[in-house]
């Protein structure tokens, strides 16, 4: 059975690849949507290969005894008993495959405290009329904290992320952002005062309006504040993270 092995994982790692990208939206968990092509590529390619490895394997293992001996002999039949160490790697693909991890949250969020001001302070492009206006978190906090012509001012906004929690009573409507994939997501927060915290890791959608901080720029204007109006519990959306 061991000489089925590498097929048996290239099978596995296959699966797992097809089960979050091919036959659900799991895969936005981990990487941009654009990336979901090559995924489901990758995961064909090693089912392919594993199926033919499984061929391979059986046609070897169905020749006749001093056949399979002579060919052994020169060493041209694959290995019956590969390292098994090697069986260990199996387990991150059943995990995967079975039990894929949810999203990055409030302890990733929390690893990361304060924000780079490197962009400086600017003018922002006018708000689409109406109010209340739908933003990203992202957005709202670049326009908190280096809008030059205060564009938030008097508006109304709606934003959607998830739960994070300060110090006291303080919490946070937050969201991830990631230029590629999980293992670069950075944090954007929204302090919201006026309100009742949810639970930690609850996805809500929040209205309400900007309260200037600090100077624009400055550390001091980090986060911004919005003071909230109706905090409404809302279903963790299929791609978590917001794209740079």
């Amino acid at each position: 059975m061991r000489r089925y092995g590498p097929a048996v994982l290239l099978l596995l790692v296959g699966g797992a690849l097809l089960r979050i990208s091919l036959l659900s939206a799991v895969y936005m968990r981990y990487v941009q949507a654009g990336l979901r092509p090559y995924l489901v590529a990758s995961g064909v390619l090693l089912v392919l290969l594993a199926l033919v490895g499984l061929f391979r394997t059986a046609r070897a293992s169905a020749l006749p005894a001093n056949g399979g001996a002579h060919v052994h002999q020169h060493g041209h039949t694959p290995s019956a008993a590969g390292p098994r160490l090697a069986w260990l790697l199996t387990l991150p693909a059943l995990a995967l495959l079975l039990f894929p991890p949810p999203a990055l949250g409030s302890y990733s969020a929390a690893r990361e405290d304060a924000q780079d001001a490197a962009r400086g302070v600017g003018t922002f492009p006018t708000l689409p009329a109406g109010d209340p206006v739908e933003l990203s978190v992202a957005a709202f906090t670049s326009r908190a904290v280096y809008d030059s012509g205060h564009s938030l001012r008097d508006r109304t906004v709606r934003l959607t992320g998830f739960v994070t929690r300060g110090e006291g009573d303080t919490w946070y409507v937050t969201r991830l952002l990631v230029s590629c994939c999980a293992a670069d997501a950075t944090t954007s927060k929204v302090e919201v005062r006026g309100v009742q915290a949810p639970r930690t890791d609850t996805w809500v959608t929040v209205t309400g309006t900007w309260r200037p901080k600090g100077a624009l720029g400055s550390s001091a204007a980090w986060p911004p504040l919005l003071n909230g109006a109706t905090v409404k519990h809302v279903a963790q959306p299929p791609d978590p993270y917001e794209k740079r």
